[in-house]
């Protein structure tokens, strides 16, 4: 079987010493070409044919990736500071970045501003015992209730999930007391872009989209086997590197999927970008179930297809809009699936409209993909394809693997509902995870 390597995905460091070691995901006894072998500062050579004999070709890692069309997610370091005013100003193990003071200790050092948010500010950092790069995560949560609660699942979580396409923490460094912690500082894996950067520069081939598509599942797979909901499905929350693997961050607003607990807070705390969610969530149906993370699976993939969001609403009636404008209106079964019934009477009000052929949507994708697509994007949630079935799908045959598709141990649980918490609460329960995530990789032998 011969793959044609046609499309590019850009390189993003400047130095083949900081490229990310290869991933389990990425066949080690498959020949990379030599224009697989170009590291940035050379422009890409044509790519290459790969043979793979008698073979489905396992994972994309070596495919090529074009120097000039760079998102590197680390591009900017952060301006220099006078020796002579670290030593004055800050104490050892402090280092400012953009006007922000990173208390990580003397392990970490050449800290190159990413990015920030609305509640921190990510750089990446050189790893004096691991000689790696990583990427550090200031939080400064502890003002803002809110902000505790997705630091306390993000942590929690993450501590106790294992997977190859999931974003790990390494570490959580904070002061030496909680009546000192007012910042905290999560340390991960060094990723060098993420899906939305990459869909704002270049298109990609059905290959990448399939590849991607495919860890995006595994990964998800292994979240819902954990009994969790993600909740962020975006882009953005897709970390990418040079080799093509892909990681799934960001669980602040992840929770245990429970359809009959009410979550009191799951609407009002859902503030994620509307245009990749769920149309159950704006309608308030009763009880969340994993369908709403495939649904924001469906949305990435028609973005992929086109560069540009599918249901790109401007607010919630618009949103609406969007996806009835695409997928028609929903039969009389459907209407029957929405429990509120408001939002009921609002839908069989509105005109009947047609559904839109995917194929005239997206004339150039593969039919493989549309049909999965159209599995995806049901409005009725008891009618969409699961993750599992999802995986099994024909368009992702080339890399479906069960055996290589791991699942969470155990269910994942939270002894607690985190909406009603105080803050100060929340904050003696972030405390406790990093003491025991402290405690477990010194038990697994960890720096």
């Amino acid at each position: 079987m011969v793959l044609h390597c046609r499309s590019r995905i850009p390189y993003l460091y400047s130095s083949p010493s900081l490229q990310p070691q290869r991933s389990t995901l990425c066949r080690s006894d498959v020949p990379q070409s030599n224009a697989g072998r170009q590291m940035n500062g050379l422009a890409a050579a044509e790519p290459e044919t790969m043979e793979v004999e008698d073979k489905k070709p396992s994972r994309m890692g070596d495919f090529n990736m074009d120097v000039d069309s760079a998102v590197s997610a680390h591009s900017h370091p952060a301006p220099e500071i006078p020796a002579s005013r670290l030593l004055r100003d800050l104490p050892p193990g402090s280092q400012e970045v953009r006007g922000q003071i990173f208390n990580v200790g003397v392990r970490y050092s050449n800290l190159q501003f990413i990015g920030e948010g609305a509640y921190g500010m990510v750089v990446a950092a050189h790893d004096s015992v691991t000689k790696m790069k990583v990427a550090i995560k200031k939080i400064s949560p502890f003002e803002h209730q809110t902000y505790c609660q997705r630091t306390l699942r993000e942590i929690k979580i993450l501590s106790r999930f294992k997977h190859e396409n999931i974003i790990d923490i390494r570490d959580v460094l904070r002061a030496p007391t909680i009546e000192q912690m007012t910042d905290v500082y999560i340390v991960q894996a060094l990723m060098e872009t993420d899906l939305f950067k990459l869909l704002k520069t270049q298109r990609l081939s059905n290959d990448h989209v399939c590849y991607f598509l495919y860890q995006i599942l595994r990964g998800l797979k292994y979240i819902h086997s954990a009994n969790v909901l993600h909740r962020d499905l975006k882009p953005s929350n897709l970390l990418l590197n040079t080799n093509c693997d892909l990681k799934i961050c960001d669980f602040g607003l992840a929770r245990v999927a429970d359809p009959e607990h009410d979550h009191r807070g799951f609407l009002t705390e859902y503030v994620a970008t509307r245009w990749y969610r769920a149309p159950e969530i704006m309608l308030n149906s009763r009880g969340y179930t994993k369908s709403i993370d495939v649904w924001s699976v469906g949305c990435i993939l028609a973005e992929c297809l086109s560069n540009r969001p599918i249901f790109p609403g401007k607010h919630y009636l618009d949103q609406l809009n969007h996806i009835l404008n695409i997928l028609g209106s929903p039969t009389a079964e459907d209407l029957n699936s929405i429990y509120n019934e408001r939002a009921r009477s609002y839908l069989q009000s509105l005109p009947s409209k047609a559904k839109q052929p995917w194929l005239k949507i997206f004339p150039a994708a593969d039919a493989k993909a549309l049909d999965l697509l159209e599995r995806m994007l049901t409005f009725n949630p008891d009618k969409r394809i699961t993750v599992e079935e999802a995986l099994r799908h024909p368009y992702l045959d080339i890399y479906y693997d069960p055996g290589d598709e791991p699942v969470s141990e155990e269910p994942f649980t939270f002894e607690v509902e985190y909406d009603d918490l105080p803050k100060e609460r929340l904050k003696e329960l972030i405390w406790d995870e990093t003491v025991l995530l402290k405690e477990r990789n010194a038990r697994m032998g960890i720096d």
